[in-house]
Parts: structure tokens; C-alpha cells; sequence
């Protein structure tokens, strides 16, 4: 049997719907929307923090294992298990930060994800325990077990970030799929002041905002999860008119698309617009901010 088809008999098991309600109110609890919670998502970095922060555990623990094998009962191997267990615990608050604003099918990922990574760490506490005698064997054992468990895990967390696409940012094609020319988007008087309005763009499906006799034209698929930002609110945000995110509160800022608040992490990729002869235009930009040719 492929892998995959393991995976996505998981993503399948409506069962843990009620169990991931239950958790999900614990979360949002201890962590509601704000600050800490943008934080956690990697809004600051502008890249998601989890896959980052998981890393030092990981390495602890490799490195636990191969010290295992060629010194055992080394002192430093013990040393490693303990930063590992201490690391683990930020990684694993940030990844549920992460897990509270996700889909049902990634939801349920997440939670078996999570589950094996808490079964791996217990294991690893045996193993630090294990390692006072410093006779090696017990704790090695643990060790070892535990890190098959964070094997699967890990297995999931690739599931999660490359097949389910949690992370990654939804709107990276989107400057190379919008229109190379001058697209018309219609009648300024078409659109109204300050309500989002979606319309197509060439290929793509682009929001406009209207203020006055300006527009701001962003593509209509959030960063985020893909969400239609035209079924948005505009609100005002630190000074700035923003558009929030109707599925999660991701808030990109009108004036350039930067996330004021998560759970995004990326910008929302805004095209380059104008009011010509009372008729709103717009095309693509590259990366570089020059307008494609």
C-alpha cells in the first residue's frame, strides 16, 4: 500500500472532528488571536516558525542516537535528550498554533501528527530518566523507539506541509499567473466605495477596493488557505485600511499587501492598477516590484 493512501485515510476519519473540537477550544483559549499567536504563526518572519523551530529537537535527538552507537552512556548523550524534551516544547505550542487555524482534513493530520510526536517525546523522558545510571542500555532503548515514533510523525508533517499545504503560501504563482498588459476591470462607477469586489483578471481572479477615485487590486486567493478575500471586511488597522481574511482573520494591508495579522505569514500579492478614461485597469508586477512585460 502507498503511502499516501495511509495519509489520506487519516485526512478521511470524520471521527476526530469531535475529538479536534474539544482541542480546538483548548487551544483558542490559551492561545487566542493577538500577538503571541501571530508570533507563534512566524507573522514576524514572514515565513511559518514551526518547521524552523522543530529542528533543534530533531538534531538533539539524532545526535543523541548516533552517540548512542559509538560511545554508549555517554554523559553528552543525556545531555542532548534533556535540550531535545526542552526544545520540543515551544516547537510543539507553535505547531498548534498553526493546527487551530487549518482545515478539517488537516486537522485531523495534525492531530495523529501530534499524538505520534507526543508518544515519541515520552519515550525520550524515559530515556532521559533512564540515563542517570549512565549504564546507557534502557535509555538507548527509549531513545530508539522514540525516535521511530518521531519518524512517522515527521512523515505526517511532510503530509501536512506538502500534500495538504499547510505553510506554504497559497499566493506564490500568482504574480506569474496575473495579466502581462493592461486588463480592464470595468466602470469605476461600477464599484463601491470601500466594499470589496471580485473580478477576473485574464486568468486569475483578482478583489478590488475602491476609495474615491482610487483602486487597489489584490489577487482574491489568501496567502493563507486560499480563501476568497472578496467575502473580506475592510477594517482599520494600526492607521491602515486592511482587508481581513474571511476564513481565518489573516489582515494583508491595502497599501501594500503586508500581513498585519495571521494567521498568514506571506503578503498578499497586489497588481498594479490604475483609473483610465473611468475604466479600472490593472496587471501583474514581478517580485522585483517592475511591471511584467
Amino acid at each position: 500500500m502507498r503511502l499516501s493512501r495511509i495519509t489520506d485515510r487519516i485526512a478521511e476519519q470524520k471521527w476526530l472532528d469531535r475529538v479536534n473540537s474539544r482541542i480546538h477550544r483548548v487551544v483558542t483559549r490559551v492561545l487566542p488571536e493577538g500577538s503571541v499567536k501571530d508570533a507563534l504563526h512566524g507573522v514576524w518572519l514572514g515565513h511559518p516558525v514551526h518547521p524552523a523551530m522543530v529542528q533543534l529537537p530533531v538534531g538533539c535527538f539524532l545526535s543523541a542516537a548516533v552517540l548512542d552507537v559509538t560511545t554508549p552512556g555517554s554523559r553528552a548523550a543525556r545531555v542532548l535528550v534533556g535540550t531535545g524534551i526542552a526544545s520540543a516544547m515551544p516547537a510543539a505550542v507553535s505547531g498548534w498554533a498553526d493546527w487551530s487555524d487549518a482545515h478539517e482534513e488537516q486537522q485531523r493530520t495534525g492531530t495523529v501528527h501530534a499524538l505520534l510526536n507526543t508518544a515519541g517525546l515520552a519515550c525520550y523522558l524515559v530515556s532521559f530518566v533512564a540515563r542517570r545510571d549512565r549504564s546507557g542500555r534502557t535509555g538507548s532503548v527509549s531513545g530508539g523507539v522514540g525516535m521511530l515514533f518521531l519518524l512517522a510523525g515527521a512523515t505526517l508533517g511532510g503530509e501536512l506541509s506538502f500534500r495538504q499545504a499547510l505553510g506554504p503560501n497559497h499566493a506564490e504563482d500568482a504574480a506569474h499567473r496575473g495579466p502581462n498588459d493592461w486588463c480592464d476591470l470595468g466602470p469605476l462607477d461600477d464599484f463601491s466605495e470601500g466594499r470589496p469586489e471580485v473580478r477576473d483578471a485574464g486568468n486569475v481572479k483578482v478583489v478590488v477596493l475602491r476609495s474615491g477615485s482610487d483602486v487597489v487590486v489584490l489577487h482574491d486567493a489568501c496567502s493563507h488557505l486560499s480563501a476568497p478575500l472578496h467575502e473580506g471586511e475592510v477594517e482599520e488597522v494600526a492607521g491602515h485600511r486592511c482587508l481581513v481574511c474571511p476564513w481565518h482573520g489573516s489582515t494583508f494591508r491595502l497599501s501594500d499587501g503586508e500581513v498585519m495579522r495571521g494567521p498568514a505569514t506571506a503578503p498578499q500579492p497586489r497588481l498594479i492598477s490604475r483609473v483610465r478614461a473611468g475604466r479600472v485597469e490593472a496587471r501583474a508586477r514581478t517580485y522585483a516590484g517592475v511591471p511584467a512585460s
